[in-house]
């Protein structure tokens, strides 16, 4: 059996080329390395075509595109084989809506609020403006819905297996509602004059049946299709009949008919650009083909989370992580219910069900405590090890780079604010919206508040959202916590001293909304349930709204050292003093033993080791800034300006080359321009400001692409390729010792290493897709035969092959497969360091009881490599580790352990140590925050 607690995960991403055979193919490779639980992306059914599954139709069923239930079994029989377990990247938040794929969203367009499915989803019924019933918008036109109308480009169609009739537009199937069958139906008998007929009588006999208000409705509808289908001639009757709503240029008759008849539905068709302003249901993010779903429905939730359960019952599934826990309605309440589930599922098993979650913490920010849940994907802490890898001397000279590049201050707030605005006003302005309409009708419900207007109020509520520094609180029904509380009090403040207009309590009145005050100090003034459901639905917002701003948008707009724009990170953080990294550490090794900690994941903007070269760039911030002078000149003649336009602009230039640095290939890559322009385009459009993906600028993108081919082209750019192929010697040297040091902490800090798909080798890659290329496990396999027993002196002359990397993960590997208790539960102590290089070493222990590791990693080596010309020497790193308490086999000094011979071959060690000291309180406390 794997152990409750994994001492190693590796995240696969499932795709129709990569299924579960193939995942079942490398299991024992991933065995050897010494991973011990495979963390496969989601693997629920998705949309046909798939590149990615998050895009789930249908939670009760696994994936046909990955090899369905068999090829699953044989998965979970390697694995079991193997004795690894598996976790589940499951995603409890939305499903694929729109084509012709999720029965449940199909069911709502047809039946509307009276649908079994309604309140799985999260519509606003009532908001569509110019109809006279409700109504959910479909934005999927791709031209203006009266275009596309007169063009015939949606089609009435009679399905005559199942007796329905369903509108398409290419792709997508609209159902028609029931109740209108027989208006159909009356007009396919007189368009084709087959009253008399038998057919044709028989069909108006059976409307005539159903002539009651909204029939057929659900009860009876299937009866009224069965009679349907068992009228001779009728299919062929209808068939001609649909003449009467076929919509094309020419006929204005046919098309107003078909127009009627598509405004009676329960769903409004829409050009696709009405989503940013005019959707009313909840999407994941700004993705129109993704609805949120409500699980704090019992029934959603119980049908949902069927499949886990059944796997968890049968010993297939070890753990899950939960996506993207910020958009549930009351995260608590759903990880009380998962506890339950997860402990009926597993009847009387004692030991943990593994539980992470996606949540993203702001840098002052403290992880809630959710039921049954042992940490986070480890976000924080890949920013953490970043920061305390970097060197902070750098730091400001990158900045005075920045200033002058981007022409304004190296400010990151203002940065993130503009951004923010912009996706209100763009992007998530229809959600924003309904807020806004829901915060002035509860306004407006008593007499003591309804002078507050609209607009005001509105202003009011995006100064909030615009000040608003995390993702979301996490009150429910009973109020706020005391920290949300604080936070909502905070974040009124700013608000307010940003407001220009007279205040007269409207701020007042939006913090009582916020934490539920004004209900609780009388019930009779406000409406209980909308400010209940305001304040629970504005959370929801602030998550998506910070993504959307600050993952998105900003880090695309803001370059001052790309390795700090990062998930979950401050791209203007200073560096982390170690003494500080160390009480982090501690404290993490009490609260949070059990969390993930990433260094590379599928959402991550770069590869590890592209961050970690990057990282590089504040060690040589004198010759980076250099370089960048001579570049920008010698690539001028490069650049497209038309007017007032430039392409690319100076701080995107300025992005490109930090990035080129980053990803450049070790070996010859015939790709590696078309991957720099695919990734250029989509960090062009990120950040909104010359194009973006609604209104894509076909000049400015041209441009970028042009000048990033000829900047490449050695042809024309052979001077500024040989001087960017010196400098990225240099910074790919240093990056990968940065590497291997992120490699260490990553396996050794409290915590469970997580590591992404081939990311053992080099990972140079970029943002998704292109940190989703196919993986070549056969030669990594091979790779890791040939390493059984590693002579690091000579893999330190070999480097750049990555086979250092992959040695080196599997030896902390087994290290951690040697002493799971120190690793899973033991404290963290800080060692001392004298010498020179004190500020450049992080030394600490992990103990358990008398078992111990001391583990060193050198950073910042620049200056004992010749500013990244060679590999550092042993007799270069003057001073030792004190070992306080500890003590190492065969080692003479038994107080201190020299860095010389630590550091012999590689920049990072790890030695097996006994604890000679005091033995305290056997149980880690928690820290209280």
């Amino acid at each position: 059996m794997p152990p409750a607690i994994p001492l190693a995960t590796y995240r696969l991403q499932l795709t129709a080329e990569f299924g579960f055979d193939a995942a079942a193919a490398i299991v024992p490779y991933l065995k050897t390395l010494g991973i011990t639980h495979l963390y496969a992306s989601p693997f629920m059914k998705a949309r046909a075509g798939s590149a990615h599954g998050y895009d789930i139709i249908d939670h009760t069923a696994l994936n046909p595109q990955l090899g369905g239930e068999l090829a699953f079994e044989r998965l979970t029989a390697a694995l079991k084989q193997h004795d690894l377990g598996l976790i589940l990247d499951f995603v409890p938040n939305h499903v694929g809506v729109h084509f012709d794929d999720n029965p449940w969203w199909l069911d709502v367009l047809e039946w509307g609020p009276a649908s079994s499915h309604a309140d799985s989803f999260d519509i606003d019924w009532d908001i569509l403006p110019h109809r006279s019933r409700d109504g959910v918008l479909l934005p999927i036109i791709g031209s203006s819905y009266g275009e596309a109308l007169e063009r015939g480009e949606i089609e009435l169609r009679y399905d005559a297996d199942q007796a329905s009739f369903s509108a398409w537009y290419y792709q997508h199937r609209l159902p028609i509602a029931p109740e209108r069958y027989r208006d159909i139906l009356r007009t396919v008998v007189k368009t084709t004059h087959a009253g008399a007929s038998a057919t044709g009588r028989a069909i108006l006999e059976l409307v005539a049946r159903y002539a009651g208000l909204k029939q057929p409705d659900r009860a009876s509808a299937p009866a009224f299709r069965q009679s349907l289908l068992s009228i001779p001639g009728a299919t062929d009757l209808i068939a001609r009949g649909l003449d009467a709503y076929l919509a094309d240029e020419g006929r204005p008759a046919q098309t107003q008919a078909l127009h009627l008849l598509l405004e009676r539905q329960h769903y409004q068709l829409g050009h696709w650009r009405l989503a940013a302003s005019e959707i009313n249901y909840r999407r994941f993010f700004d993705v129109n083909t993704l609805a949120g779903l409500r699980v704090e429905d019992a029934s959603t939730f119980d049908a949902i989370h069927g499949l886990v359960q059944r796997l968890v019952t049968e010993g297939k599934l070890h753990g899950l992580r939960l996506d993207h826990i910020d958009g549930l309605h009351d995260p608590a309440q759903y990880f009380v219910r998962l506890r339950r589930l997860l402990r009926d599922a597993r009847g009387g098993a004692t030991s943990p069900f593994y539980v992470v979650i996606e949540k993203i913490l702001g840098e002052h920010e403290t992880l809630p405590r959710f039921a049954g849940v042992h940490g986070t994907t480890g976000y924080e802490w890949l920013n953490i090890i970043s920061r305390v890898l970097v060197d902070g001397a750098g730091l400001g000279a990158l900045d005075e780079v920045w200033r002058q590049i981007s022409n304004r201050a190296p400010d990151f707030p203002p940065v993130l604010r503009e951004a923010k605005r912009r996706v209100l006003q763009t992007l998530l302005l229809s959600e924003f919206t309904v807020l806004a309409r829901l915060l002035a009708r509860i306004a407006g419900g008593h007499y003591s508040t309804r002078d507050f207007a609209a607009s005001s109020l509105r202003q009011a509520l995006e100064l909030y959202v615009l000040h608003f520094p995390v993702y979301r609180t996490y009150l429910n029904a009973a109020g706020p916590t005391a920290p949300d509380r604080a936070l909502i009090a905070d974040t009124i403040e700013r608000a307010r001293a940003d407001w220009f207009g007279p205040d007269e309590g409207l701020f007042d009145f939006l913090r009582e909304v916020l934490t539920l005050d004004l209900i609780k100090r009388d019930a009779t003034t406000h409406s209980k349930r909308r400010v209940r459901r305001f304040a629970l639905k504005l959370q929801q917002f602030t998550g998506p709204t910070m993504a959307k701003s600050l993952e998105d948008t900003a880090f695309y707009r803001y370059h001052r050292l790309l390795a700090l724009n990062e998930v979950g990170g401050d791209p203007s953080a200073a560096a982390l003093p170690i003494d500080a990294f160390h009480e982090m550490m501690r404290k993490r090794a009490i609260d949070w033993p059990h969390g993930l900690t990433a260094t590379a994941t599928h959402d991550t903007k770069r590869g590890e080791d592209t961050r970690a070269r990057l990282l590089a760039l504040a060690e040589l911030p004198g010759e980076w800034t250099a370089a960048v002078a001579r570049w920008k000149v010698l690539n001028a003649p490069h650049l497209t300006i038309d007017n007032t336009t430039r392409a690319p602009s100076a701080p995107f230039e300025y992005m490109l080359y930090q990035t080129l640095l980053g990803a450049w290939p070790l070996q010859p890559e015939p790709d590696f321009t078309a991957r720099i322009q695919a990734y250029a385009q989509k960090a062009a459009r990120e950040a909104k400001q010359q194009t973006s993906w609604l209104n894509p600028h076909a000049g400015y993108e041209a441009g970028v692409r042009g000048f990033i081919e000829r900047i490449l082209d050695p042809g024309r750019s052979g001077d500024f390729i040989d001087q960017l192929q010196m400098l990225a010697e240099r910074v790919a040297l240093l990056g990968a010792l940065n590497s291997l040091a992120q490699l260490t902490l990553k396996a050794t800090l409290p915590g469970v290493p997580d590591f992404y798909q081939g990311a053992e080798l080099w990972d140079l890659s970029l943002v998704d897709p292109d940190n989703r290329r196919p993986v070549d496990f056969a030669a990594r396999a091979a790779l890791l035969d040939e390493l059984q027993q590693p002579d690091w002196a000579a893999l330190a002359d070999t480097w750049r092959d990555g086979r250092i990397k992959l040695a080196w993960t599997r030896e902390l590997l087994r290290l951690r497969a040697a002493h799971p208790q120190l690793f899973s539960e033991g404290s963290y102590q800080p060692l001392r360091v004298e010498g020179p290089l004190a500020d450049r070493v992080i030394a600490f222990a992990r103990r358990h009881d008398r078992e111990a590791v001391i583990v060193a990693i050198a950073s910042k080596l620049a200056p004992l490599t010749d500013q990244g010309r060679r590999w550092p020497r042993a007799d270069e790193f003057a001073g030792a580790v004190l070992l306080d308490s500890y003590q190492i086999d065969d080692h003479r000094d038994g107080q201190k352990l020299a860095l010389a011979e630590l550091f012999a071959t590689l920049p990072v060690a790890v030695r097996r140590a006994r604890y000679c000291g005091k033995l305290g309180p056997s149980r880690l406390r928690r820290t209280r925050s």
